[in-house]
């Protein structure tokens, strides 16, 4: 081998080399985004900004990190939390990704909402083969199995979430089937005892206008206000599309309210028909203004976004057709809709 030829293979190696620590490193870092940051202007509304966040990509991926860590007060787990991932045996709790997440939010001095403890969807298969007795000891030991693990690190829990079917029923989940509607006001008061200081709310999807769904989410609420449960605050998803809010989205909210219950806008995003063009981005940016407006109107006391970047989000990975539903589009660069948030908590 000529020595030419040798200084050649090693410069390709070396390259190489580069190339990979770059990748494991986490790429490159995030391009400023223009303004102040959200995190800054929502502080200055008195109220929290934050994000949905995938652990994996969060590790990973060192300008997806920086932008959750400058832009955002409080951070969500996307799913590190959920049974499925946190439990997946009965008694064996696997903590680490949720334990990265808490650990890269107190190193951003960001808060954490816990989400979430109770739910029909993404349950280990050991839950759902449980029968009446045996749930009911298992989804306590599992709400206080886990608050007992972050009670130092969060103060906000999703304690059941969306219990309410479409037409205003209750989902016939296995906690209904086998523990009756009992099973939400258990939650709660397994959830105070494990740690009086949180605070706990109910989570539901499809009850941003008056409808016969919100209609039962109110009806439940009030109930379990009267029984002395101790529910703190109602979150609204806020799933929404190019076809705008609730007229009575505000409306809807302030009757919650009069009950003395907390306010949260908790999984906000809007999804886009794909391509999505310069004016459904306009439009889109429009609802996420009325988005924050709303909540700023009924002094809401967190606004979380369900994801920020459009390349890590589950409307285009679960909706066919649809898509482009955050502030930031896949290469982290602002879209109008980052402006039109901005724009909303600074005036």
């Amino acid at each position: 081998m000529s020595v030419a030829r040798g200084l050649g293979i090693g410069a390709a190696v070396l390259v190489i080399l580069l190339f990979v620590g770059y990748l494991l490193r986490g790429g490159s870092d995030a391009e400023p985004l223009p303004g102040a940051p959200l995190r800054e202007v929502a502080k200055q509304r008195g109220i929290e900004i934050g994000t949905a966040v995938r652990g994996d990509v969060q590790k990973r991926n060192r300008a997806y990190r920086q932008i959750i860590a400058a832009q955002f007060s409080t951070v969500t787990p996307e799913n590190e939390m959920k049974w499925y991932a946190i439990e997946p045996e009965r008694g064996e709790y696997s903590f680490g990704p949720a334990d990265a997440i808490v650990k890269q939010a107190r190193e951003a001095r960001q808060k954490v909402r816990g989400h979430t403890l109770v739910w029909h969807a993404q349950l280990p298969e050991w839950v759902k083969a449980l029968g009446p007795s045996e749930l009911r000891q298992a989804t306590r030991e599992h709400i206080r199995s886990v608050m007992a693990e972050y009670k130092a690190d969060v103060g906000v829990w999703d304690v059941v979430n969306e219990p309410i079917s479409d037409d205003g029923g209750l989902r016939q989940s296995v906690f209904m089937r086998r523990l009756g509607e009992g099973f939400i006001a258990d939650a709660f008061r397994t959830a105070r005892t494990a740690d009086p200081d949180a605070k706990l709310y109910l989570n539901e999807i499809g009850a941003e206008g008056i409808n016969a769904k919100s209609n039962r989410l109110y009806e439940i609420v009030r109930g379990l206000k009267a029984q002395g449960v101790p529910i703190d605050g109602v979150g609204f998803q806020t799933h929404a599309n190019l076809d705008g809010l609730a007229a009575d989205f505000v409306a809807n909210m302030q009757r919650f309210k009069a009950l003395g219950l907390d306010i949260a806008i908790t999984e906000a995003d809007v999804g886009v028909p794909l391509p999505a063009d310069a004016d459904k981005l306009q439009a889109q940016a429009r609802i996420y203004e009325q988005i924050v407006r709303s909540c700023l109107t009924v002094d809401c006391r967190s606004l979380t976004l369900w994801g920020f970047t459009d390349g890590r989000s589950w409307i285009s990975e679960t909706q066919a057709g649809m898509g482009a539903a955050t502030l930031l589009d896949e290469a982290l660069k602002p879209k109008p809709a980052f402006g039109a948030v901005q724009g909303a908590l600074a005036k």
